[in-house]
């Protein structure tokens, strides 16, 4: 229940970082947000995006344990590293929003800005910037190429360990304990790749 606990936490985070100011505007029949409250926003939501990211493949490497080797389960999932697991993607995940927040601030802006989103995010912020933004566009495709394709290599690669795994099991009521242990997590990476993929889309529109 640590990893779940980790991932319910974050998964709380990263909505709070749109929905209560997207509340506040509905209400207010305003969509002004400052400087420093954009800046904010974009890091949090970065954040929080890039960790939920990391810890659906930390998880999805459980299941692989628990399915492919039951056995040294206990023994390969200690809590120790599933600890290590986490504080690793809280450092890599500050420290790549961080540096973005900080290539963002050197950026100038038109005083009457516009977004053509819903919130403050970071390919929307480079895109509207006056100034010269190749650091910022290289270190953007570097982050997605890393910090986006390598867990969703790591999970698509244990996925295909774990369907190996459950190829291999003779009965149909074992396949299915397998399988079934695998549903709820398949289930939130599914909405959370197709969310995301959605929100990029919308605001490449």
């Amino acid at each position: 229940y640590f990893l779940l606990s980790n991932l319910s936490f974050v998964d709380i985070c990263f909505t709070s970082t749109t929905i209560p100011k997207m509340l506040v505007n509905i209400q207010t029949q305003s969509k002004v947000i400052t400087y420093e409250g954009c800046i904010t926003q974009m890091y949090f939501f970065t954040l929080f995006g890039l960790l939920d990211d990391f810890l659906l493949t930390v998880m999805a490497y459980d299941r692989f344990v628990a399915i492919c080797h039951p056995l040294h389960y206990m023994v390969i999932m200690h809590p120790r590293l599933c600890g290590l697991l986490v504080l690793v993607s809280w450092i890599m995940c500050v420290l790549s929003s961080l540096l973005h927040s900080l290539l963002v601030l050197r950026l100038s802006f038109s005083t009457d800005l516009k977004i053509p989103h819903f919130f403050c995010e970071l390919n929307q912020m480079i895109q509207v910037a006056c100034s010269d933004t190749s650091l910022n566009i290289m270190l953007l495709y570097f982050s997605v190429g890393l910090l986006g394709g390598g867990p969703l290599t790591g999970i698509i690669y244990s996925y295909s360990k774990i369907v190996s795994s459950i190829s291999a099991i003779s009965s149909a009521q074992g396949k299915y304990k397998a399988f079934s242990a695998c549903v709820s997590h398949l289930s939130v990476v599914s909405l959370f790749y197709c969310t995301m993929l959605g929100v990029y889309l919308s605001s490449a529109v």
